[in-house]
């Protein structure tokens, strides 16, 4: 298994810097009821979201990847990702503890693909072998469950933070094991604008650390925008 390495760590810090300023200004921005507007929803959103992202690590050197690099290096390790979900409002203050720092449930579904190369892949090494380069997807599928705290409830402006949250990993090559399934943990930070009613726009940065079960460095962070509408 591999480790992180110095470049790994200099990639990750974006997000981290990101996340902790927000932890920093959002706590700092409960509202009182004076400064909240009026809202057509109940804080529920429906939202969709896309980007950039990066693997820690790159899924080079396995048999079905690359043929051990046998076949050229099958080594990317960024790629977009596109995702959906819903927010689920499960408290506007805290349960009546801090005015303005709401609590939802966040339930999401995101799709990555990382940089692919042209190997000759473990699928050559059959009884109908074929060794001419062909392009090896290499794709992740996310599930996850997340509780998200959003600071200045009520206003046109909220930054939020994901202390925690629970991740279902599907790989895609599956590993040389033939493993294909993980879990981990997110982490993340941002902050959205009412547009226009219950149409908002935000910035969206997330780490994910997986536990490797699949024998494969799963970790990775994204960062992009996205649109979300109120009801």
């Amino acid at each position: 298994m591999r480790v992180w390495n110095m470049s790994n760590n200099i990639r990750v810090w974006p997000v981290v810097i990101a996340l902790a300023a927000t932890f920093a200004l959002g706590g700092a921005w409960s509202v009182s009821a004076e400064e909240t507007t009026e809202t057509t929803s109940n804080g529920n959103r429906v939202f969709f979201r896309g980007g950039y992202g990066e693997m820690l690590s790159d899924r080079a050197g396995e048999f079905i990847t690359d043929v051990h690099g046998a076949g050229g290096k099958n080594d990317g390790t960024g790629g977009y990702y596109i995702g959906g979900g819903a927010e689920l409002m499960i408290t506007k203050d805290l349960w009546g503890m801090v005015n303005g720092v709401a609590l939802v449930g966040e339930i999401g579904l995101e799709f990555k693909r990382w940089s692919s190369s042209s190997v000759v892949s473990g699928e050559a090494l059959t009884p109908v072998s074929n060794f001419t380069p062909a392009k090896v997807q290499m794709t992740m599928l996310t599930a996850s469950v997340a509780p998200k705290v959003k600071f200045r409830q009520g206003t046109d402006f909220q930054p939020w933070v994901i202390p925690a949250g629970l991740d279902f990993h599907v790989i895609s090559p599956t590993s040389s094991q033939v493993n294909y399934l993980d879990i981990g943990v997110q982490f993340g930070g941002g902050a959205e604008y009412r547009v226009w009613k219950e149409l908002w726009l935000g910035l969206d940065s997330r780490f994910h650390l997986a536990s490797n079960q699949t024998n494969t460095v799963n970790n990775f962070w994204t960062a992009g925008i996205y649109g979300a509408i109120g009801f």
